[in-house]
């Protein structure tokens, strides 16, 4: 498991300029935000960075909208198709005051599961993934006749 510490090695050993914290919205769209490395901390990597989670939809109202991205620091990884060096971190969302996880966080979905699934004496391992037939094919055509 690596450490703020690890990763604030790994920004500076690759001179990184930007890390990119990215999370899934319960419709399965991956949102991020990008930021620049001087604005990542240790405090930053184990706490986490706050957002508005009203521009998501259907997450929260505007009155209510203070939430936290806390990075999954095993996650950290450059993206080889940026410009330049950008470290990429998912992230769980979480309530702010509270530190739990959000109830609509696929991530915390993800990890509920897991944790009743051990809990249950069920199983060990959970898979999740898409339906590619409703991703992958926007349009589909043929022809049986000869060229």
């Amino acid at each position: 498991m690596a450490s703020a510490k690890d990763i604030l090695d790994q920004i500076k050993e690759k001179d990184v300029k930007y890390v990119d914290v990215r999370f899934t919205d319960v419709k399965g769209k991956m949102q991020h935000v990008t930021f620049d490395i001087d604005l990542v901390d240790e405090d930053f990597l184990t706490d986490g960075t706050m957002f508005d989670g009203s521009s998501i939809a259907g997450w929260k109202a505007i009155n209510e909208s203070d939430m936290k991205l806390r990075p999954d620091l095993a996650s950290a990884h450059i993206d080889p198709f940026y410009q330049q060096t950008t470290l990429v971190l998912f992230c769980d969302v979480v309530n702010p005051d509270t530190n739990t996880p959000y109830n609509r966080d696929p991530r915390s979905i993800a990890k509920a599961a897991l944790a009743y699934v051990k809990s249950a004496g069920v199983g060990d391992t959970v898979y999740f993934g898409p339906e590619a037939e409703f991703f992958v094919f926007d349009d589909v055509q043929w022809n049986t006749a000869p060229p």
